[in-house]
């Protein structure tokens, strides 16, 4: 089963009920997790950093990217307040962590899933402590290549994280991403290449782009949401509101039925519809008893309750044993 991921980040804009408000949503949605991200601004963005175009597009342009990200930022209250509130709603919280602190935080309060942004895919001290810990890792690759990829996949297993415990997700890190970038068939790539469990980050507008990944083998999708898009903040214009959140989750669950086992044959719905759409051979006219069976006096037709049409060439040139009605079944 796919694990659905609600990408709450930072839509929350700094205020602990709005985050608990995405919280409720990611569940009713149906997700499996709401994650959202931990950091300390001191540590990860220099205060000379500029804004990336859709951040100069989605908020103040009359701040920093320091300053923007500061409002940001959740404490350790917040996070344990998160956390709580995650279990009253049955869905599980997830954080990716962007420092050192934060992961030692996030170490600290229980977490034992460890999601890698995008970004931290060349941050190799970053790499070699969560490699360290030997737990079930979501990486994102966006804005890598292969041979990045495989670094930090090593970094992590020499580390003391074994492969088999590592998910990548491609991605692209463009919010929005346009539909020509979005190129999926890298994800499975990028599992031929490591033998890994490979899933999809989305940033793209609109749910058919993740629902496509699953039929591809996506084992993990996350995907951003918000509880308005138009509320001011850098990821929010990219992002579902609560229902398409929804409808995402339901058209993920929808395609996981529809794969099904790959084995060809009748479906339990469809059997009872055999008899009504196959044909059988019947008389095209009266027929004698021992008169001989050609392709004049034979024809196919609905029902499929007599004679199978395969077998035409063998019941061709035999004489038939009793007296047929127009339309009868041979048989």
């Amino acid at each position: 089963m796919t694990i659905i991921i609600a990408e709450a980040g930072v839509n929350h804009n700094g205020n602990i009920e709005t985050a608990k408000r995405l919280i409720d949503a990611a569940a009713g949605a149906g997700a499996d997790y709401v994650k959202f991200q931990s950091f300390k601004t001191d540590n990860i963005v220099s205060k000379s950093a500029p804004k990336a175009d859709y951040q100069k597009q989605n908020s103040n342009n009359k701040e920093s990217q320091f300053e923007m990200i500061k409002k940001l930022e959740l404490d350790v209250n917040n996070h344990k307040e998160l956390i709580r509130h995650c279990k009253k709603r049955n869905i599980n919280f997830l954080s990716s962590a962007f420092d050192f602190d934060s992961i030692d935080l996030l170490k600290r309060l229980g977490i034992n899933l460890w999601k890698i942004p995008s970004g931290e895919i060349t941050n190799l001290p970053y790499l070699r402590k969560i490699g360290s810990m030997n737990q079930q890792i979501i990486m994102s690759s966006g804005m890598a290549n292969l041979s990045e990829i495989e670094a930090a996949l090593d970094i992590l297993e020499q580390a003391g994280t074994i492969r088999n415990k590592i998910t990548v997700l491609h991605c692209n890190t463009e919010y929005p991403t346009p539909m020509q970038d979005v190129n999926l068939n890298a994800m499975k790539t990028i599992k031929e290449a490591f033998k890994v469990d490979v899933g999809y980050s989305d940033h793209t507008l609109g749910i058919e782009i993740p629902v496509a990944a699953v039929a591809l083998g996506a084992t993990v999708i996350e995907k951003h949401f918000t509880l308005d898009k138009t509320t001011e903040g850098p990821d929010h214009k990219a992002s579902l509101e609560p229902h398409e959140l929804k409808a995402m989750v339901k058209a993920i669950r929808n395609i996981e039925k529809a794969m099904g086992n790959g084995i060809k044959k009748t479906s339990a719905s469809e059997e009872k519809n055999k008899k009504i759409a196959r044909k059988s051979i019947v008389a095209a006219k009266n027929i004698k008893k021992n008169d001989t069976f050609d392709e004049f006096n034979l024809a196919i037709k609905r029902p499929g309750t007599g004679l199978s049409p395969m077998l035409w060439d063998k019941i061709i040139g035999e004489k038939s044993r009793k007296f047929f009605n127009k339309d009868e079944l041979i048989n």
